[in-house]
């Protein structure tokens, strides 16, 4: 599991009188807030309709009882986790949280404590699900010492209770004890004389749930915040002014049809009278993105410039392939690009650029400066005016002046964006196939054609592992329990194609990067057994990987044929690309000609088996590379 990352204030508060989130220890009331201790990052935001629609149908599938009332605000926390897991605040309490299962694909619900109450507490225990009594006496041993509860210590248990469901274990009065996850079936732990039956994520003493009325609205929530929201909309709009005032250059908004790009033109539409909007079209974008677009420049009746990438990433995935959390280089060829272009027609000597880049979405973003100059887009300036601010202050503030968000955020997605980024979690794209079929349906058609061509199952495509190069240790475990193999077949191939797209970094702090493919699997035991990649650099292999050092730089192989680079320069990472494509069509291709032979100084190159294979002495002098035929001629 992720770790907890601090990237800023942890800020929720809650007004106990007035029932409402507050983001300081101050209600717009005048009485103090009560802190509302939450997962950090701690980016909250509000639930929609149908956030909530989703948490109590998974609460009635699991518990046969719905865990948010009527009328009642929610906030959701991002939690770290292996995909996607939002904490539930309502009335000032963390009440569950509400995770997706990777390997069943399905959203769980783990309540904690206050949120069994509210499902248990106070309700004929027949008509509910999951449920485990126990003897009074084991109750101290759980309270005290943390124990497990054990099999000889239940009273009753739900027959249909299975082997690891959530569970809420109750003593005999109905009241909750503790809540945690089923270490044997309920029939089991009615009947077995030992071993544990549940394992306590949570346990406390019994109480009453806690009952405050509901009937509030998000219009008391931005009442209760309004000196927060003005001390924050004041001190962006002097920050938009001071730069754009600075910069002596045309400004422009970063629109991306989110509610982070909205908030910072509502503030510059607030601050300036001269700006445009800048929309940069990938060719991904959800068809809510795409009206909304227009529709908000209508709104604020300023000129729409659009940075069009047309079919680029289609034309382009079966080059490179689908783009992963390693290797993303969609972000390049359709949004960088298209914007560069975009400000060479028609912004001379550059654009001052106001983006909705804030601290809480990332390391990199928490450290970035407020603001930078782009060096991917040489001839722009960028500029956050909203880096502190959560997505709480940021919806709330969109509440407050009724500025039209993308209507997709009501479909149950917290983020804006490509709709098949890599760095979405499988949650999304099961959510795609709901809210957007058609969509999900070119997606899955595209990845199960490439997961065929690179002899890979169904299943790589369906647990969503064409998002990594390198898998994450949960992924690893569900592929060896599914039988899922995570390499391609290795096939020799007959000929290579080799292509790169190589720019800065755009979301870490300097640095380029680059992103090449052969299109095809490359046999990776053959690449190590030929040496071809150590007169680069130091090598080292791992399962479907191979990394290389060329001075401070260093890049990466991997068995589906993706080869990704990175350098601080571009001069040196073009030259490491170039030597990495040589040298693996060097190894997969060599005919044993001998010709570098002759040009190794060291005495580090011998032929084996009709081909050539670089020793273990090897300097990493490079001046065997470009002395071979199959780089010279092919």
């Amino acid at each position: 599991m992720s770790k907890p990352a601090y990237l800023g204030k942890m800020l929720l508060h809650w007004c106990e009188a007035c029932n409402v989130p507050v983001l300081g220890k101050k209600c717009g009331c005048g009485k103090s807030t009560k802190r509302v201790e939450v997962t950090p990052p701690g980016d909250i935001r509000p639930a929609f309709d149908y956030d909530i629609k989703r948490i109590n149908s998974v609460s009635e599938k699991q518990f046969n009882s719905p865990l948010i009332p009527e009328g009642h605000l929610v906030v959701l926390n991002k939690a770290p986790y292996e995909d996607r897991m939002d904490e539930v605040i309502v009335d000032g309490e963390v009440l569950a949280s509400l995770r997706f299962e990777i390997e069943s694909c399905e959203w769980v619900l783990l309540p904690r404590l206050e949120g069994a109450r509210r499902l248990f507490q106070g309700r004929d225990q027949k008509d509910l699900r999951k449920w485990v009594v126990i003897e009074p006496a084991v109750v101290p041993f759980i309270l005290e010492k943390g124990a497990s509860v054990l099999a000889p210590g239940v009273l009753d248990a739900d027959p249909e209770i299975r082997k690891e469901d959530e569970v809420v274990v109750l003593n005999p009065a109905g009241e909750v004890i503790c809540c945690g996850r089923a270490r044997m079936t309920g029939k089991e732990m009615y009947e077995e004389q030992y071993g544990a039956a549940v394992k306590p994520r949570w346990s406390g003493e019994p109480r009453p749930q806690k009952a405050i009325a509901g009937g509030q609205s998000w219009e008391d929530a931005v009442k209760a915040n309004k000196k927060i929201l003005d001390h924050m909309t004041e001190t962006a709009r002097t920050f938009i002014e001071n730069v754009a005032g600075s910069a002596n250059m045309k400004v422009s908004v970063s629109y991306s049809g989110g509610k982070d790009s909205l908030a910072v033109l509502q503030l510059v539409d607030e601050t300036l009278d001269d700006y445009e909007i800048m929309f940069a079209n990938t060719g991904l974008e959800f068809p809510e993105t795409l009206e909304n677009v227009k529709k908000v420049a209508e709104y604020y009746g300023k000129e729409l410039r659009i940075a069009s990438a047309g079919n680029s990433f289609w034309d382009s995935i079966n080059v490179f392939g689908p783009p992963t959390l390693d290797t993303r280089w969609c972000c390049k060829i359709c949004k960088l690009g298209p914007i560069t272009k975009l400000i060479d027609e028609n912004y001379e000597g550059g654009c001052l650029s106001f983006i909705g880049q804030r601290q809480y979405e990332s390391h990199a973003r928490f450290i970035s400066k407020k603001v930078w100059k782009n060096p991917w887009v040489g001839n722009q300036v960028g500029a956050s005016p909203i880096q502190e601010w959560t997505a709480l202050h940021i919806w709330l503030y969109l509440f407050r002046t009724k500025a039209p968000y993308n209507p997709a955020y009501e479909k149950g997605y917290d983020r804006m964006g490509c709709w098949l980024c890599p760095s979405s979690s499988l949650a999304d794209f099961f959510q795609l196939e709901e809210s957007h079929p058609e969509l999900a349906k070119k997606l899955n058609s595209c990845l199960l054609a490439y997961a065929e061509k690179m002899g890979l199952s169904s299943e790589w495509v369906k647990y969503g592992l064409w998002r990594y190069k390198r898998y994450p240790k949960v992924l690893q475990a569900l592929a060896e329990k599914k039988g899922i193999s995570l390499l391609p077949s290795q096939e020799a191939p007959k000929e290579l194609h080799f292509e790169a797209a190589t720019g800065y970094r755009p979301c870490k702090a300097g640095g380029m990067t680059a992103d090449g493919s052969f299109a095809q699997a490359i046999d990776m035991d053959t690449l190590e057994e030929s040496g071809m990649l150590s007169p680069i650099g130091k090598v080292s292999f791992i399962e479907g990987a191979a990394s290389v050092s060329f001075g401070e730089s260093r890049a990466q192989v991997f068995a589906s044929g993706n080869v990704n680079g990175r350098s601080e320069n571009e001069k040196t990472l073009k030259k490491l690309m170039r030597m990495v494509e040589f040298s693996v069509r060097r190894a997969l291709l060599c005919k044993g000609c001998g010709i570098c032979m002759g040009h190794c100084v060291y005495s580090a190159i011998e032929t084996k088996e009709n081909k050539v294979r670089i020793r273990e002495s090897c300097v990493h002098c490079g001046a065997c590379v470009e002395v071979c035929p199959l780089v010279k001629f092919i």
